[in-house]
């Protein structure tokens, strides 16, 4: 009982973690489709198709002209003057939002996993048992940063100083190993059939 009141507890909690953000980015995108709407709605008289798919044409065209902004502010973003621009918001405005700064937190390193090649999906030995985890790097002779994802949210988690006998890593690439931890480990069988699970004794 007192284990799956544990589990209930840290699903839910990762499962808050999760929602705050993508409600906070679907509310801020709501009102970016509102406002972009404003421009799209001329365009897309222009042109004498109504619907697309069944979607009016006007929310397709203010979708794409979204898109297209967005591009343009990332190409910005990649400038000396829009870093500068960045800094000042976050440190004047935006600095002060936890739901901010945990989007951009949760952003950051969902692009530093998927960009980064030096990082790679293993399993973790804890207390008896195996837990899928991330190798961040090699530190000291002997010991591996890992970080260790909390299901169902793969970029939710704590980051740890394991032993290395104690990691193994997995022949999977690293989508495959956070997708196991989206499904709460549903798929397992399947996906760790060649790995290794003999205990490692503890210390």
């Amino acid at each position: 009982m007192r284990a799956l009141k544990e589990f209930l507890k840290t699903t839910i909690v990762g499962g808050l973690l999760f929602l705050v953000p993508v409600i906070l980015l679907a509310v801020i995108l709501g009102h970016a489709m509102r406002l972009v709407r404003k421009i799209a709605a001329p365009i897309a008289s222009a042109f004498p198709i109504h619907q697309v798919a069944g979607v009016a044409f006007a929310t397709v065209v203010a979708g794409l002209v979204l898109v297209v902004l967005a591009f343009l502010a990332g190409l910005v973003a990649r400038t000396n003057h829009g870093r500068a621009v960045m800094r000042w918001f976050e440190e004047s405005l935006l600095g002060g939002l936890p739901q901010y700064r945990m989007m951009k937190t949760m952003a950051e390193g969902l692009a530093q996993v998927e960009d980064s090649s030096g990082i790679k999906p293993a399993l973790v030995s804890i207390e008896g048992g195996w837990q899928i985890g991330y190798v961040l790097e090699e530190m000291r002779e002997g010991w591996t940063a890992v970080f260790l994802p909390q299901a169902p949210t793969p970029m939710s988690g704590n980051v740890m100083y394991m032993p290395s006998d104690r990691v193994r890593l997995l022949d999977m690439p690293i989508g495959e190993a956070m997708l196991l931890v989206k499904r709460i480990g549903v798929g397992s069988a399947a996906a760790l059939r060649e790995a290794d699970l003999t205990p490692v004794p503890e210390g």
